[in-house]
């Protein structure tokens, strides 16, 4: 079993910080969402890793190689983005006969992962949701097993959303679904949807699975990043580093606050979390993400995403800021 990573998009949705920062890599209740998602399929068993990279990909490949160097990691370059189904495409080489465990490198849900590992069948995570329009879609059968998966219907016959998580057992059938569509995709400039080669496997006879996830946590705009990382913080406990110290400072729990920090006369949560060798002196924070080596002064924040090498001095705001940036709200 091998597992495949897409993490090649730009993340239009979380700039100004996916300038220079990937999503995937974006901080997250003391992790990154990209270290959430290995760690949940290594901590299964799984050893074998592809990711598809391309946007700030170099910052991709020396994050997974620091953190996580016994890993077998393959990293594979989408120069040209059609889709989610190009980019796994681009893993076929490496994968061969292997089964394969694919997670969107978005996608952060709660699901017991060994014993879908264990299934017989190849398995599509699922949740329900109220407007499925823009997912890709399953409709399932009393047995469990999916008839037919769309991609964003626009009269859905389900409310079952594809949530992003597939493991393939027939993969030589996956990729030659993809063959037959992606020449047709690309020369029409289309984008390329794993869910359309999941449905011809369906047709070609594959017996493919549901199962659903115990949650799903959204990552992808600003709001619901801070509302997932509130959750997460909430399901992992408080997180603080031992070796510092905060001086004057009230800390409400839930938090989490990375090593090399120097924190004073400040009032910390609930719902933050903090990156590593940040300053914040005279300020209090509570439900945002603050990036690493960034540093706070007088300042008051709420909902706030902020980047990382970032300095902001003033007032009460609710902020969105990328990397390397200096703000003086006074």
């Amino acid at each position: 079993m091998k597992a495949i990573i897409p993490v090649a998009g730009a993340g239009t949705k979380l700039r100004p910080h996916t300038y220079t920062q990937p999503k995937a890599l974006m901080p997250l209740a003391g992790k990154t969402i990209l270290s959430i998602i290995i760690d949940q399929l290594h901590d299964a068993g799984i050893n074998d890793f592809v990711f598809i990279v391309g946007y700030l990909g170099e910052k991709i490949q020396n994050y997974v190689k620091a953190k996580y160097p016994d890993l077998n990691s393959h990293f594979v370059y989408q120069n040209e983005r059609y889709g989610t189904g190009h980019a796994i495409d681009l893993a076929s080489e490496i994968i061969g006969n292997d089964e394969a465990f694919i997670v969107l490198g978005d996608t952060i849900a709660e699901y017991n992962v060994k014993e879908v590992l264990d299934s017989p069948f190849s398995m599509l995570g699922v949740k329900k949701v109220d407007d499925p329009r823009n997912f890709g879609v399953a409709e399932i059968e009393e047995d469990g097993f999916i008839s037919r998966v769309v991609e964003k219907p626009s009269i859905p016959k389900s409310n079952m959303a594809l949530v992003g998580i597939y493991k393939i057992k027939e993969t030589e059938v996956m990729f030659s679904c993809l063959q037959k569509i992606i020449t047709k995709a690309t020369q029409n400039h289309e984008e390329l949807s794993l869910t359309d080669a999941i449905e011809c496997m369906i047709q070609s006879g594959a017996k493919i699975k549901s199962f659903k996830v115990q949650s799903w946590f959204d990552c992808g705009k600003k709001e619901s990043l801070l509302e997932s990382n509130a959750t997460l913080l909430k399901k992992f406990g408080s997180k603080i580093s031992d070796h510092d110290k905060y001086e004057n400072t009230i800390i409400v729990p839930p938090v989490s606050i990375a090593e090399g920090c120097d924190i004073k006369n400040s009032v910390i949560g609930p719902n933050v979390a903090i990156g590593e060798n940040t300053i914040l002196n005279y300020t209090i924070v509570k439900d945002s993400i603050i990036g690493s080596y960034s540093k706070l002064y007088d300042v008051v924040l709420d909902d706030s995403l902020i980047g990382s090498d970032t300095q902001i001095k003033g007032e009460t705001r609710s902020l969105n800021i990328g990397d390397d940036t200096e703000i003086d709200l006074g």
